[in-house]
């Protein structure tokens, strides 16, 4: 049994409240596919005693669950959570750059459309609002592995130097990739300005 040296375990799961079971669990079965692994309500008898009053355990892949919904009912979004402490996001990886603007375009059919879209050098990244303003972060690397991204990661230049982020335009980036453009020639024009929106995003919009 080792008892000295630090173990490093993978982030498995974690828990949301919220006070729409049913139109969250849409949500994130619209968003990220997740699919209702088990899902119950408390007995009547435990329902003033315990702070939800029904959870369900969702996932998208062979692990039982990566999200837990805990609905409490009467929960209203919190319209200073900026301030508070929080989660500030969480994030989903996809495996390519066409994964990540094809799911952009299912989405904006649906009805379900980004609060901010940003290229950040080591990987470009579009982010969500769920119903009860969570921000939830779709993205994918722009060099294909970890150890790159770290690297750059690491060597990237102080915040006040200027920004790491630059904001995009979906749209624009879907008529290059059309166009012939590669990954990496748009994540190259995307850093350097070229592909952002006509209208900038509302920095403020990201919970």
């Amino acid at each position: 049994m080792n008892t000295e040296t630090t173990v490093h375990p993978k982030l498995q799961h974690y828990g949301l409240t919220t006070a729409n079971l049913d139109a969250t669990i849409e949500w994130y079965r619209k968003v990220l596919g997740m699919t209702v692994n088990h899902r119950a309500s408390l007995p009547p008898m435990a329902q003033g005693r315990a702070p939800f009053s029904a959870f369900a355990f969702v996932g998208n892949d062979e692990v039982h669950h990566r999200i837990v919904f805990f609905e409490t009912p009467g929960a209203e979004v919190d319209p200073d959570k900026r301030r508070h402490f929080r989660v500030q996001h969480v994030a989903f990886e996809y495996q390519t750059l066409d994964d990540l603007l094809g799911t952009y375009v299912r989405l904006k059919g649906l009805g379900i459309l980004p609060v901010m879209a940003v290229e950040e050098g080591l990987q470009t990244a579009i982010y969500y609002n769920d119903p009860d303003q969570n921000s939830v972060e779709l993205n994918v690397n722009s060099y294909g592995n970890e150890w790159t991204a770290t690297e750059h990661m690491r060597n990237a230049p102080p915040i006040a130097a200027g920004p790491r982020r630059t904001q995009i335009d979906p749209d624009k980036m879907i008529a290059a990739r059309k166009a012939g453009a590669s990954p990496w020639d748009l994540h190259e024009r995307a850093a350097a300005g070229q592909l952002a929106p006509d209208k900038p995003y509302d920095p403020r919009s990201l919970t």
